[in-house]
């Protein structure tokens, strides 16, 4: 039996629908960023399901995409504006908005990162992992004190 032969396709698209995409994940679960980046983005936290593994985009010619960071980029439909992807660009880390996917609002709410840059402002009330922008750096380093 292949990885991922447990593993489901989940299918979303941009509010278009210029933009596909299919991932595949066995229990998919919603993390939140609240780093300024993601903020500045889409004007609040950045809510993702992670993919590990390269997304299968239908209409990659709708997809532009921005070099946000010396580390990552972040992609989006050049129709509607949907944003897409935050990929980092050593490996295959996707994190993709989960409305962009049919059934995300039942997926379990797990982690919030650069959770040190969130402003007092709004709380969310599930009980989640927190990790700091330093522990996300720690974990995709490889690094830990």
């Amino acid at each position: 039996m292949s990885e991922n032969a447990s593993h489901q396709q989940i299918q979303g698209r941009c509010l278009c629908g210029s933009v596909r995409i299919t991932i595949r994940a066995e229990h998919p679960t919603m993390d939140v960023c609240h780093c300024s980046i993601c903020r500045r983005w889409g004007g609040g936290p950045l809510m993702t399901v992670e993919a590990h593994g390269k997304p299968e985009i239908h209409g990659m010619e709708h997809v532009a995409v921005y070099a946000s960071s010396d580390w990552a980029e972040r992609g989006f439909c050049r129709q509607c504006g949907s944003h897409l992807f935050y990929h980092l660009k050593q490996g295959d880390f996707y994190a993709l908005p989960v409305g962009l996917f049919e059934g995300s609002g039942s997926w379990k709410f797990t982690k919030q990162i650069f959770i040190d840059e969130k402003p007092r402002n709004y709380q969310f009330a599930d009980k989640t992992e927190l990790m700091t922008g330093q522990d996300v750096f720690d974990q995709f380093t490889g690094d830990s004190q």
